[in-house]
């Protein structure tokens, strides 16, 4: 056990928090999320949530200043029979809490955020049952 931890943090994705340079990007999927097919370095998180998970990063990692959009949401398919998914409010609440604005909350079309998905550091694969959950962040600097 260490101190200021928080304990939803394994020890693995804490390894790779801490290995990830500035500008690398970790995708958060939700259960629905292919996280197997294409993560270069995959994290099971079984049992978690995404907002759980958001948040015990969010205390250790600090986002990218340098860019625009350090947080990429993917995209509703549909946004005609697809209400905004209530999740994204969840996510906006605690990136406030962290001096993340909406402006710098991006979207991507869902197989966009599939192939960016594939050049990420690493995903974390969790049984969030909320779609369109998934979430990107891109490293910065302390």
């Amino acid at each position: 056990m260490l101190k200021g931890i928080p304990n939803i943090l394994s020890p693995d994705l804490l390894k790779t928090l801490h290995e990830m340079g500035h500008g690398d990007e970790i995708v958060i999927g939700d259960g629905n999320f292919p996280a197997a097919n294409y993560a270069n370095r995959l994290i099971r998180c079984d049992g978690h949530q995404v907002p759980d998970l958001l948040e015990a990063i969010l205390e250790l990692f600090p986002l990218d200043t340098f860019v625009d959009k350090p947080v990429t949401l993917m995209q509703v398919v549909d946004k005609q029979k697809e209400p905004t998914p209530e999740i994204w409010q969840t996510y906006k609440a605690i990136l406030s809490e962290h001096q993340v604005g909406k402006k710098q909350i991006g979207h991507e079309e869902r197989f966009a955020f599939y192939e960016r998905s594939k050049r990420a550091y690493a995903i974390i694969a969790t049984t969030e049952q909320a779609l369109y959950a998934n979430i990107i962040l891109k490293k910065g600097v302390i």
